[in-house]
């Protein structure tokens, strides 16, 4: 004898389905990311932020714009982690307040019992204090990048600069990916149906995002010494004049 269906038995079949395909395309895209990092937008935009590193570390440390462009991310960063705070503590309230809402409509096609609802606003929270940390960690990578960067009379490796501004835009995508699931997870709080529906459409949006056709472009080698500073200063420039004639006077005495 079949059991009755009940509207209650969607969240179990709904729930795990829109988890698992959310969960399957990350994991997807960590695997093009590690393997095939070109393909994906992250391993683009690292491409592009390693040369930015290295050219930032051929000029001299006065002259460098990088603090203002670190600046920028940081800013973007607390904004982010501000508002993923704000809304930790509003999903706190709710948890606290009592169940007995417009969630428990019998409009929503699924199981609206008290306990459901609280798992709903735990799992919401808990992606919240995800993105919470995630962007207090990218601007802890950026600030670090940004005393390397602008060390005067230091010869600081490329690699650990490059570490921390690679570092820094992982944490930040893992925020933006905290956010994403928050959105499927609050749309579970009106049924499985609409979480269902948003997770397929999330992802089908995400892979459009995530995928880069772009070719990598591989930027020519600056030199360094005399010809790097001698294209910088204007051909009659006193200062470019003193070095030729430095240099000039250093060879008549070592011909001598």
């Amino acid at each position: 004898m079949w059991l009755a269906w009940r509207k209650e038995n969607l969240d179990l079949i709904l729930v795990p389905a829109s988890l698992l395909i959310m969960f399957g395309y990350h994991i997807f895209l960590l695997y093009r990311y590690l393997r095939f990092a070109n393909t994906t937008v992250i391993g683009y935009e690292n491409h592009n932020r390693r040369i930015w590193v290295e050219r930032m570390m051929e000029i001299d440390a006065k002259d460098r714009p990088a603090i203002s462009v670190i600046g920028n991310n940081i800013s973007a960063a607390a904004t982010m982690s501000s508002i993923s705070l704000v809304l930790s503590s509003l999903i706190g309230a709710w948890i606290g307040s009592s169940t007995r809402n417009i969630f428990t409509s019998n409009l929503i096609y699924g199981d609206t019992s008290p306990s459901v609802i609280s798992i709903k606003y735990v799992a919401l929270l808990i992606c919240f204090l995800v993105a919470f940390g995630a962007f207090v960690h990218t601007i802890r990578c950026f600030v670090h990048a940004s005393f390397l960067i602008t060390m005067p009379n230091a010869e600081i490796p490329v690699g650990y600069i490059e570490k921390e501004v690679i570092r820094g835009n992982n944490f930040w995508e893992l925020g933006m990916r905290a956010l994403y699931f928050a959105t499927t997870f609050l749309l579970w709080v009106f049924g499985p149906i609409p979480m269902f529906v948003s997770s397929v459409i999330m992802v089908g949006l995400l892979h459009n995002l995530d995928t880069n056709r772009t070719p990598l472009y591989q930027y020519p080698r600056i030199g360094h010494g005399f010809h790097k500073k001698a294209s910088q200063e204007h051909p009659q420039s006193p200062k470019l004049l003193n070095i030729m004639k430095d240099q000039m006077g250093g060879n008549r005495s070592s011909s001598a």
